[in-house]
């Protein structure tokens, strides 16, 4: 376990998008890539937000405070666009959609601090509900479990230590569950970023933009991207290309999201073809770039149907 990820960080990168009403939790199974219908009070949802080409504009957290009221965590840079375009097919659905960031207080526990807040819901997206708030269990980094707890602003945080920014968002990368950001929405489908092998597609469940495709790249077995951990001494960030030394004339892949190590170097989730992580030599930003590692995915990849 890592004594790096230990403690209560504040979420200020995240925000909050609130759909209520009797038509909230259709109106989002409608639009997102996970069921919202049959949402358990116990879970929570991993799901992704697609152009009609299957490209994910956002990510995010989707919890219930009832079957009325559904909260979306999401990148803060990327709510007021994400806000906007949902709105456009509210239509005649009876649901109001509203930036609720200001009325939540987001924190991400890592170590005893999850573990105290899940009370044993250890599975991820599995949900904890005591008084007010709501414990979201997360994939763990490094062995260290780590909870997303959501509350209306002004209830008492958890007890616990204070842990850094940049050990969350470090944390975060070494889950290997990326989160979209602006530098690279609409840049991957959620199979490049093994949103499938984690709990962020269900293909079971009815339409949604983007379905076809998402659907045809999982059926097909014509998956020739994913999302892998890498590492650099150089700085990395998200929307940064990814080269084969081999290779100077086209990238191979886009670093999705990317923290400073607490060892040293960086740590990032980058979305690359298969055969070229697989090939080696890789590097950021350019042929002759900082070289990469390839570190192993802290999860399995399902395999293509």
């Amino acid at each position: 376990m890592s004594p790096a990820l230990e403690g209560r960080c504040p979420l200020a990168h995240l925000g909050v998008i609130r759909a209520r009403g009797e038509d909230a939790a259709r109106f989002l199974h409608n639009q997102l890539t996970q069921d919202f219908v049959l949402l358990p009070p116990d879970r929570a949802r991993l799901a992704a937000f697609c152009t009609p080409k299957g490209r994910m504009l956002a990510s995010m957290v989707g919890m219930a405070l009832s079957p009325q009221d559904i909260l979306l965590v999401l990148s803060l840079d990327l709510l007021a666009p994400t806000l906007r375009r949902l709105s456009m097919f509210v239509l005649r659905s009876k649901v109001q959609l509203a930036d609720a960031t200001q009325d939540f207080a987001l924190q991400g526990l890592a170590g005893a601090a999850a573990r105290v807040a899940l009370q044993g819901a250890a599975e991820p997206w599995s949900k904890r509900v005591a008084g007010a708030a709501q414990g979201v269990a997360l994939y763990p980094a490094d062995g260290q479990p780590r909870a997303l707890w959501v509350a209306p602003a002004g209830e008492p945080l958890p007890e616990a230590a204070d842990l850094p920014p940049a050990a969350w968002l470090w944390g975060e990368v070494r889950s290997g569950v990326a989160t979209i950001t602006a530098p690279v929405t609409e840049a991957f489908v959620p199979q490049m970023l093994n949103y499938e092998s984690v709990g962020g597609v269900n293909f079971k469940k009815g339409c949604y933009p983007g379905q076809e495709v998402v659907a045809r790249s999982q059926f097909r077995g014509t998956l020739k991207r994913r999302g892998y951990i890498v590492h650099s001494a150089a700085p990395l960030q998200a929307g940064q290309e990814v080269f084969r030394e081999s290779d100077a004339g086209q990238p191979c892949g886009l670093v999705a999201q990317a923290a400073p190590a607490p060892g040293g170097g960086w740590d990032a989730i980058a979305s690359m073809q298969v055969s070229a992580a697989e090939g080696g030599g890789l590097t950021a930003g350019a042929a002759d770039g900082p070289p990469l590692e390839l570190l192993p995915l802290p999860y399995e990849l399902l395999a293509d149907i």
